[in-house]
């Protein structure tokens, strides 16, 4: 293996989980780099990694599974050909999971390599090699190893010959870092991009390679942050989140198209709170609306109890849309963030409060740039430059913010990220009160950088849609039937 200042650091420094490197691997492809790419690049580290522990001639054993994490370690033996390699499927070769995958396990049949499926535990028997590599179960999988490799795991470790894992031991949780109690043993492991969750805690050393992932899958928003989404075949009424859009008064439109948009953007209920003198107009609007009224004809302190107490029966809020600027309604602003502990997407006059109040809510901001600034924050026409500045005045609040612009960009203070969806159609008014409603859905079931990450990325796409179909001309509502392609259909869809 590598020692630290030969490439690798022991200090392994910032973890990714597998949910997150798998939006990584999407994102490189919508940018050029496919997987099949990043798989052949993946099976050259391990390939590597073998060539530090073991010399020429030695023989490796490589114990695969069905997955990607087998599909690099199939990639690995085509490299090995100075080594004496053998590679063991567990379970069938026609149930290998993944194209790309099933290609590079072809390829060493075609190959002529000594390879063998064992399709059940009773199946399983190991000569004595000099390495085994461990490419059983990647970072998707969590809790105790079940048959076959559970059995593969134990003969592993009950082995005198050392271990490579590929990726994570087998059995080690990719999203928590929890290691199973019969998890394989490793006494090395190469692990792809970044360091995932759990391996620090490992004895055996770590090699982090780079498998050619661009930096712009991580700075960029695009199609594979979507994979973040998913609707389960046995899902309820509210897993998905409720919303409360607290707007209108001098505007109704504005509150009415947020909460139609967190409805498209997949918020199992959606309700309105607006002064009763709107309610019925914002009814209007859509049979899919509920609204809750309360007194009077604007946003005021003496509405805020009856907002406050229907905010805690939701899983985040939009407040903004619509409100307008007066006085009273700020000041009901102000004390509303003051008592709110909850999720907030914040928009339109209600972001001029933000900077000066003290809340325990956690908010995302959704500034146009003329906004930010009137906010305290600093804008520039470079978006890398613009991005710095975002990021300063993100941590300055403690807040995340999504400002608006030709490209958006995103910033929780330490983590920025640029969105370049979207298109000058979308200067229209009311596109930012889509935004705010879908950014209010996605809040209630996401933390708030995957929330704003996803929801300037779907709702940009949605414009795009509609650009495509018909030119500019576009109007808010326009972009209300796209949203739901954009998320659950593919890229054409």
């Amino acid at each position: 293996m590598r020692r630290p200042g030969e490439g690798e650091s022991m200090s392994l420094g910032e973890t990714i989980t597998g949910s997150q490197m798998a939006v990584i691997d999407a994102n490189s492809a919508a940018l050029g780099v496919p997987p099949k790419q990043l798989m052949e690049s993946a099976g050259n580290a391990v390939a590597r990694t073998v060539r530090s522990i073991v010399e020429p001639g030695s023989s490796v054993t490589v114990v695969a599974g069905r997955g990607n994490n087998g599909g690099d370690a199939f990639a690995a033996a085509r490299f090995l050909d100075d080594y004496d390699v053998r590679v063991r499927l567990l379970g069938h070769a026609e149930t290998i999971g993944t194209d790309i995958a099933r290609e590079n396990w072809a390829a060493l049949e075609r190959a002529a390599l000594d390879v063998a499926a064992w399709r059940d535990s009773s199946a399983i028997a190991f000569d004595d090699p000099d390495l085994f590599v461990d490419a059983m179960l990647g970072t998707g999988i969590s809790g105790r190893l079940r048959e076959p490799v559970a059995t593969a795991a134990k003969r592993l470790n009950d082995s005198e010959t050392p271990v490579l894992s590929v990726d994570v031991p087998s059995g080690l949780d990719g999203e928590t870092g929890a290691l199973a109690d019969n998890a394989v043993e490793p006494d090395h492991v190469v692990t792809f991009h970044k360091p995932k969750p759990g391996l620090d805690a490992l004895e055996a050393p770590v090699t982090v390679a780079d498998i050619g992932v661009p930096q712009a899958a991580e700075r960029f928003v695009e199609r594979g942050d979507l994979l973040r989404l998913s609707r389960p075949a046995d899902s309820h009424k509210g897993d998905f989140g409720e919303v409360l859009v607290i707007g209108g008064g001098p505007y109704t439109g504005a509150p009415a198209l947020a909460a139609q948009a967190a409805l498209r953007a997949g918020a199992d209920l959606v309700r309105v709170a607006c002064p009763r003198s709107v309610a019925d107009e914002i009814q209007s609007y859509s049979e899919n609306l509920i609204v809750r009224p309360f007194d009077g004809d604007r946003f005021t302190p003496d509405s805020v109890e009856r907002v406050l107490s229907l905010a805690g029966e939701h899983d985040s809020v939009v407040l903004g849309p619509g409100l307008g600027a007066a006085e009273n309604t700020l000041v009901a602003v102000r004390e509303f963030l003051e008592r709110y502990d909850g999720f907030a997407v914040v928009d339109a006059d209600a972001l001029g409060v933000v900077p000066g109040v003290e809340t325990d809510a956690t908010l995302v901001c959704t500034p146009h740039q003329g906004e930010l600034e009137a906010m305290g924050g600093e804008t520039a026409d470079d978006w890398r430059e613009r991005a710095e500045l975002v990021e300063s005045f993100a941590a300055e609040l403690g807040q995340t913010l999504l400002v608006k612009g030709p490209y958006d960009v995103l910033s929780d203070g330490e983590r920025t990220r640029v969105n370049r969806t979207g298109n000058p159609g979308m200067t229209v008014g009311g596109t930012g009160d889509v935004l705010a409603g879908t950014v209010g859905a996605l809040t209630a079931t996401q933390e708030p950088m995957a929330a704003a990450a996803i929801g300037a990325y779907v709702t940009g796409a949605a414009g795009d849609r509609v650009v495509e179909r018909q030119g500019y001309g576009l109007v808010a509502t326009d972009l209300l039937g796209s949203i739901p392609s954009v998320i659950w259909r593919d890229e054409d869809g």
